[in-house]
């Protein structure tokens, strides 16, 4: 569609617009509509928020010889799972028992990458710049899929059930959320690169793949782990970078171009090694 010009890059941001702020939501709301919480649930609320700190750590180490700039870019480059637009939809077909793991999974998620990994990073490299819980707090709650992850956690932590027919009506929008989300990921796609970035580019990638691998191999092979959520923490593993590595890494300085060249091919490369341990797993 865009290379034919029936649509461009631009309208890419206004799928965005639905996706997080309606099929997402929606689909959070029915996945976990009759979840029952348990122990499990909050230990991948747990293990969000600790591999996005695991992998900022590794990234510090491997960056460590390199300009400030490009040692943020590392980082928030390699931290991140992008769960909602990619992994969540690419699963949704497979694995539908999957998914209310992997939405808790995205809530620590969240939580570093809407402030947790910014405070983290400036810690890192010396800014002055304050980042607080308070903001940190604020811009979560800001977050229309997250007010609906913690939402309804409430509401299934004290087992209240949503009406029939709310449900029916959030299902039907919910549907939606994979194919628009793989179609505005192909409205993103960009593969043209300066040449003076592409070294830059290929160190961040081989050190994210590098960690995810690594982790991917530890949840299939060594930790013991019920089959479903070996599943999931295998695939999160190798999921692309989420659109707030892409913001953040903007936001420090680095070139949009070479962002969005890296959050690119980190789309094609997961598609690829997801595809493959889907695959082999199933």
């Amino acid at each position: 569609m865009k290379r034919i010009g029936l649509l461009s890059k631009a309208d890419g941001a206004t799928l965005s617009v639905i996706i997080v702020n309606i099929t997402l939501p929606a689909t959070v709301i029915v996945s976990l509509a009759n979840v029952v919480v348990s122990s499990t649930l909050f230990f991948l609320l747990a293990m969000g928020i600790l591999l996005n700190i695991v992998v900022i750590l590794v990234g510090s180490q491997a960056s460590r010889k390199r300009s400030i700039l490009d040692r943020q870019f590392q980082m928030y480059s390699m931290s991140g799972y992008n769960i909602g637009n990619f992994t969540l939809p690419f699963i949704q077909g497979f694995y539908p028992l999957a998914i209310p793991f992997l939405l808790m999974f995205d809530i620590g998620n969240s939580v570093m990458l809407t402030g947790g990994s910014t405070l983290l990073i400036d810690k890192m490299i010396g800014s002055k710049e304050e980042t607080t819980l308070k903001k940190i707090i604020l811009t979560l709650f800001k977050s229309v899929p997250f007010t609906a992850y913690m939402g309804m956690l409430l509401l299934r932590s004290v087992q209240i059930e949503l009406p029939i027919e709310l449900l029916g009506i959030l299902e039907l929008i919910a549907k939606a959320n994979g194919f628009l989300s793989m179609f505005m990921i192909g409205l993103y796609l960009e593969l043209r690169l300066p040449k003076q970035a592409l070294n830059l580019v290929k160190e961040v990638l081989f050190w994210r793949y590098l960690c995810g691998m690594l982790l991917a191999l530890l949840f299939a092979f060594v930790v013991p782990l019920e089959p479903l959520l070996r599943i999931v923490l295998v695939v999160i593993s190798l999921a692309p970078m989420p659109t707030f590595s892409v913001i953040n890494s903007v936001k420090a300085g680095m070139k949009e171009e070479t962002v969005g060249f890296t959050s690119s091919a980190s789309i094609l490369i997961s598609l690829v090694l997801m595809t493959i341990v889907m695959l082999l797993m199933v």
